[in-house]
């Protein structure tokens, strides 16, 4: 369930486990279908490419305050039962591990259920809440500034009154006809399997904290990015060897309305006098016409373009950002929801990127902040400091190495 950034380390974390002789089944959107069976791995339909579609198309996606309830009701809600349904039709008992992420609630409910293992995985630290080390959050950014005891007791009224309110009347009703208890804190608590966490980043970006669940394991960024799988567009080459580095610029995969963000790129870039490109599946969200030093591709694996770019400007979703830290790019975000506005505080508290919000996110305003990321020497050091963390790091094998070590 998700976009490309949420997909594609569990296509990558596949691969990995396919190769050590494990088989791999995964359950994803039909969008995602061509890429599954090109890696090699089974695929199995989790909802289809209009349903992915009906899902991103609304602005509520990207909403600072609705975003976790529009994905509440029309994500995690909507298909929980489908989810549980798929586990407990293609499982093989006792030969069956199931690796899924928070938005997982059938896999979880699968857990207890059928005693089916689970290993819960997360991209991104903002979904462990913490008292010691406070994800930030657009709608409430004075959290890290209160004490302990009192970011406790805002954890708690949240969940008790927001939250839980929200999610669990319809997730127990499900649970009440397996004959299973109902449960309570859905995201404080009950999302982490006690089976094992797998946090899919490294510790360097996020420490564990000591409220975390038990049996939680950091590993790092799986950077998994379609490379040698999706071919790169004939023309990129050609116009990378005829440009100085471009900036890169998206507003993620699955945002469709991204026509101010795409608008202020093209701005920016020719107040800078430099070249760009503009990645998105959507065009039309494009520009009418583009001058020759900015080019548009569908989509090109990071890993084969930010080494010659100058910077990425993106929304602030996880994978982009690792994948700039592991090009040692300086980086610009516009963080929109979700784990967005925590990425870009972590980026600029590392001193390897800065962030507009969407209001303030013009031409004019990109050209100022992308100047002072392009021409500070600091921001440079940093980012080559920050790139010698991935030098040696294998963290889809560290990955597999959990997921073996959690079902012996």
């Amino acid at each position: 369930m998700g976009s490309s950034g949420d997909v594609h380390p569990f296509i990558g974390l596949g691969v990995a486990l396919a190769a050590r002789g494990h088989r791999v089944r995964l359950i994803v959107n039909e969008y995602f279908k061509d890429l599954v069976r090109r890696v090699g791995l089974e695929y199995i339909e989790f909802s289809t490419a209009e349903d992915f579609m009906e899902l991103a198309d609304h602005p509520a996606l990207w909403h600072p305050r609705r975003a976790f309830f529009y994905i509440a009701q029309h994500g995690i809600l909507k298909w929980m039962r489908r989810q549980y349904e798929i586990i407990r039709e293609n499982q093989i008992p006792g030969d069956t591990v199931v690796v899924a992420s928070c938005l997982g609630f059938g896999a979880r409910i699968a857990q207890e259920h059928l005693g089916i293992p689970l290993i819960s995985a997360h991209l991104q630290p903002f979904v462990l809440w913490s008292s010691y080390s406070t994800p930030r959050h657009s709608t409430i950014p004075f959290m890290h500034f209160l004490p302990r005891h009192l970011k406790d007791a805002f954890f708690w009224t949240g969940e008790k009154f927001v939250i839980d309110p929200f999610v669990c009347p319809k997730t127990n009703a499900f649970r009440r006809e397996l004959g299973l208890p109902p449960m309570k804190r859905a995201f404080g608590r009950w999302i982490h399997s006690p089976l094992a966490t797998l946090c899919l980043f490294p510790e360097w970006y996020a420490d564990c904290q000591p409220d975390w669940p038990r049996n939680t394991y950091t590993t790092g960024f799986p950077l998994w990015d379609e490379r040698n799988v999706t071919a790169l567009p004939p023309q990129l080459n050609d116009f990378l060897n005829h440009q100085e580095p471009p900036i890169v610029f998206t507003p993620g995969s699955a945002v469709l309305h991204g026509q101010d963000f795409f608008r202020a790129a093209v701005e920016a870039t020719q107040r800078l006098g430099k070249s760009a490109i503009l990645l998105t599946r959507f065009p039309e969200q494009l520009p009418r016409s583009l001058p020759d030093t900015i080019r548009h591709f569908d989509y090109i694996p990071f890993s084969q373009v930010l080494p010659r770019a100058a910077a990425l400007v993106h929304h602030g979703g996880i994978g982009s950002t690792a994948q700039a830290m592991a090009a040692g790019i300086p980086q610009l975000m516009m963080p929109m929801a979700h784990d967005q506005p925590d990425n870009a505080y972590r980026v600029k508290k590392m001193h390897i990127g800065d962030w507009l919000l969407p209001r303030h996110f013009s031409g004019r305003r990109v050209a100022g902040k992308l100047s002072r990321l392009l021409n500070s020497p600091q921001i440079g050091q940093h980012c080559r400091k920050i790139q010698e963390h991935f030098r040696d790091a294998d963290p889809m094998s560290q990955a597999c190495d959990v997921i073996e070590k959690a079902i012996r």
